[in-house]
Order: structure tokens, then C-alpha cells, then sequence
């Protein structure tokens, strides 16, 4: 599987506001665009201790209007970055979450269109409500496609569905292009964003995974925001990031039948793909997943220990 590095996809950005810049998927995302030349701005709620060639780093509460309108108009981004979240509703108070989240999202996606900036932001797979769901969740039909009805039960998934229409109303009042990843659990090669478990898993036993055990590797994350912003489409438009396969190496349709004991009416799973379907990013963004849980790869955390 080949691994394209920086300059893969001609997205003609300069300069750049990343949120969430310390994060487990925003640093990445820095390291990614400013190896690419790209002017980085990296925004958290604290600035890191070290530094790195072309990125700087802010501190900004996203969640004050003022604080995150005024960061972008000095910056003057030709695009802004969203990775900012809290994603942990069962380690935080649900209305941390939401409220955190919602907010955040509007601020910065907001300051982002009145600055005419180009958007690329992070949704998730929770938006479906299959993540965090309190019974056992099946779609509606399998692949999952960008178009399955969103139906969130937890603070999460609501805020990331609040999101996608703010995400939206960016889209059609600025007339800025805006894209939404929603990515599959996201991993990584770092002890951080440690590889799925697959030992010992029984099909006997087993419970239905939240994710359907697909999953995505954080650096095809910060290459689908590189692609996205290499797209030449205005709008808003909505993509599926998630490798091709399941994380457990066997046939997904069996393992969600076994475990669940049903499959969907329409089921057109083959082999080991994944539930989410990555067909429409691959068709209109040219990009396809370059990592997968089969290498043993050991590539180390961005530039520096910022996270």
C-alpha cells in the first residue's frame, strides 16, 4: 500500500487556521499541511512548549464568540481547520459536551465564512447514533452511505449532528465551500492512538461494536483534509473517511450477523469491507485510504510533543 507524503493533492492554500491543534487528530493535520508549505496556525486552549517550522501557535476559547472571531480576522486564513472537540460523553458531563462542541463549531465555522475562508471540519460516525447508542444499533442498510438518516441518542453525536447544519448554513450565507469528514474511530501508530484489539475476539461472545469495526488511520484523516481542500466544489458537502476493510480481518456481514443475530434487509457488504462507505470520497475527492491495521508500522507522533 503506497503512503503519499505532503504535496499529494494541490489544494493552493497559503495560509491556514487548525483548531483542536493539540489534539490526537488536529496535530497531525498541523504537521501534515505545514510539511506541505501551507502557513499553519495551530488553536487550542493552550499553546504547546515547543515549536515547529512553519506553524504558530494560539491560545483561543473557541467557545467565546469574541476570542475566535478575532483570531481568524487577524489571521485572514484562506482556509480554517476544525478538529476542536470534547469526544468523550462517557468521561464528561453530557452538557460539557454539547454545549462545548455546538458552540465551538458555530464560532469558529461562522468567523470562518465571514472571513471568506475556505472550511474542512471534523464530524463523526456518531451522527447516525451508532456509537454511543444505549441498545444494540443496526443502519438501515449496509454499506453505509453518506445519505443514511442521522438519528444521534448521546450528547456527541447530537452536537456533531448540530454541527453538520451549521456546517450548512456556512455554506449557503457566505458562499464558501465547506466540507464535513465524518471519520470511522480513528487510530494511529503512536502509543496515543493505540491499533483496534483483535486478540481474542469471539464471535460466540462477542457484543455489537459501536463502529461496526471500521476504523481509519489518523494520518488518511489529515490527508482527506488536504484532499478536500484540493476540491473544486462550493457548497456543503459530506464524506465518509474510513479504510477499506474492518479491523477484525474477517467478513464484516458475518461478524455483524453472528453478533447481532439479523443483517439489514439490503446488505451488498463483500468480504471484509468496511460498513461506512468510503466510495464517494474516492470518487470525488481522489483519495483513498493509504494506511491500514495490516502494517506493522511504527511511524512516530508529529514533529513535536505537543499532545
Amino acid at each position: 500500500m503506497a503512503h503519499a507524503g505532503p504535496g499529494e493533492f494541490d489544494h493552493g492554500v497559503d495560509r491556514a487556521v487548525v483548531t483542536g491543534a493539540l489534539g490526537g487528530v488536529g496535530a497531525w493535520i498541523v504537521d501534515r499541511l505545514a510539511d506541505d508549505g501551507v502557513e499553519v496556525v495551530g488553536v487550542d486552549l493552550e499553546r504547546p512548549e515547543g515549536d515547529r517550522p512553519n506553524a504558530q501557535f494560539r491560545a483561543v476559547d473557541l467557545t467565546d464568540m469574541g476570542e475566535t472571531w478575532e483570531t481568524v480576522h487577524e489571521v485572514d486564513p484562506d482556509a480554517v481547520v476544525h478538529a476542536a472537540a470534547i469526544s468523550g460523553p462517557l468521561d464528561d458531563p453530557g452538557t460539557r459536551v454539547f454545549e462545548n462542541n455546538t458552540t465551538s463549531t458555530y464560532n469558529t465555522l461562522v468567523a470562518a465564512g465571514r472571513a471568506d475562508a475556505e472550511v474542512v471540519w471534523t464530524s463523526s460516525q456518531a451522527a447516525y447514533g451508532m456509537l454511543f447508542a444505549e441498545e444494540p444499533w443496526l443502519p438501515d442498510s449496509l454499506p453505509i452511505t453518506e445519505g443514511h438518516e442521522r438519528r444521534p441518542e448521546d450528547p456527541y453525536g447530537a452536537s456533531k449532528y448540530c454541527g453538520e447544519v451549521v456546517a450548512g448554513t456556512v455554506a449557503r450565507r457566505y458562499d464558501v465551500p465547506v466540507t464535513t469528514i465524518r471519520p470511522a474511530s480513528v487510530y494511529g501508530p503512536e502509543a496515543e492512538r493505540a491499533r483496534p484489539q483483535r486478540e481474542g475476539f469471539d464471535l460466540e461472545e462477542g457484543e455489537l461494536s459501536g463502529n461496526l469495526w471500521s476504523y481509519v488511520d489518523v494520518r488518511d484523516v489529515a490527508r482527506m483534509v488536504e484532499a478536500a481542500l484540493a476540491a473544486d466544489e462550493r457548497g456543503h458537502e459530506v464524506y465518509h473517511c474510513v479504510a477499506d476493510e474492518n479491523y477484525l480481518g474477517q467478513p464484516t456481514a458475518e461478524i455483524i450477523e453472528a453478533v447481532a443475530g439479523e443483517l439489514p434487509e439490503e446488505c451488498d457488504l463483500e468480504g471484509q469491507q468496511a460498513a461506512l462507505s468510503n466510495a464517494k470520497a474516492k470518487a470525488r475527492l481522489g483519495w483513498e485510504p493509504a494506511y491500514s491495521w495490516r502494517e506493522a508500522d511504527e511511524s512516530p507522533s508529529p514533529g513535536i510533543d505537543w499532545r
